[in-house]
């Protein structure tokens, strides 16, 4: 561990991330699989932006958030999995101070704007089922750029917010992090001062940023939930039902290993099954997302052939 002086103690220059496996012989196929994983998510995610841009039929709202989503989870995949495989590679599993914080704050500036991108594209559906002859023009190009702006700022707050209040911290004993990146409840078991403000203002901010999105994609989808049951046509209801569903399978996915991770703080110790969450957060969430807003949508399906085929759309 390299330390420097301090008046009052030492503080740590750098952290050892254990990783997802201690045992060397099951590096080199963590190094494939994760890998792969991530080219995957990578090659998804930017298919699906590039369907959203080449292809007339999506280029709605619903999609132009869809992409916008699309690039935050290359981002916040970007940001954990390189740097693991490259610790992998050479073997060497230290990350200094600086990068840590730099590494948790644009983790938490990705999935920040990811949360808030979900309720806009809530927010979207509403008004395209529950006010469709309002809808193109409460839901035109210039709203679409506002609501994407205040996702990012909202978001930058949020994660400049948490990087500075963690760098107040001092850490001057162990510098062992049992997970494969850096993130606030592991760093908070870290620290030799008191965590206690920092606990409670991830409770306060996390109440606002995560509360107040959930509420408004509940409160939108009860009143889609309410405009469905009206339409007299199967066809139409399970056309509706469809669009909704995958937007609702990623927010379950989202909020769910979100809430698991974050509001269990008081937990002394963190086992295999926080690196679980991990992997859905990091890897997982954004590897699936593709594929949930293609599975069923024949539009996305056919953009998609065409961007890998090399088609051009029809006139």
């Amino acid at each position: 561990m390299q330390t420097k002086p301090r008046v009052n103690g030492t503080t740590i220059t750098e952290f050892i991330l254990l990783g997802l496996v201690e045992t060397p012989e099951l590096w080199p196929l963590v190094f494939i699989l994760f890998l792969l994983a991530y080219m995957t998510t990578v090659g998804g995610n930017l298919s699906i932006l590039a369907a959203v841009l080449v292809e007339p039929k999506l280029h709605t709202p619903m999609y132009f958030f869809l992409g916008n989503l699309s690039v935050m989870d290359v981002g916040c995949i970007s940001v954990t999995i390189p740097s693991m495989l490259v610790r992998l590679l050479v073997q060497k599993h230290t990350i200094p101070y600086g990068d840590c914080l730099t590494q948790l704050f644009f983790f938490h500036l990705l999935a920040g704007v990811d949360c808030f991108l979900l309720t806009a594209m809530a927010y979207d559906r509403f008004l395209a089922i529950c006010q469709p002859l309002t809808y193109s023009t409460r839901m035109n190009y210039t709203i679409q750029r506002i609501l994407v702006a205040m996702s990012c700022a909202c978001a930058f707050s949020n994660a400049l917010t948490h990087t500075v209040a963690i760098s107040t911290l001092h850490f001057c004993g162990p510098n062992v992090i049992n997970h494969f990146y850096c993130d606030l409840p592991q760093l908070f078991q870290l620290a030799c001062s008191s965590t206690q403000l920092n606990e409670l203002l991830l409770f306060g901010v996390g109440f606002i940023m995560a509360g107040t999105p959930m509420a408004l994609i509940f409160i939108s989808y009860i009143h889609v939930a309410a405009a469905v049951l009206r339409i007299r046509s199967a066809e139409g209801r399970k056309k509706a039902f469809s669009t909704c569903s995958s937007h609702l399978t990623v927010v379950a996915m989202f909020y769910g290993t979100g809430m698991f991770n974050y509001m269990r703080l008081g937990s002394t110790k963190f086992s295999d099954k926080d690196k679980a969450i991990g992997i859905f957060n990091t890897v997982i969430n954004p590897m699936l997302n593709p594929l949930i807003y293609s599975l069923r949508n024949p539009d996305v399906q056919a953009a998609l052939c065409r961007v890998l085929t090399g088609r051009r759309p029809a006139a």
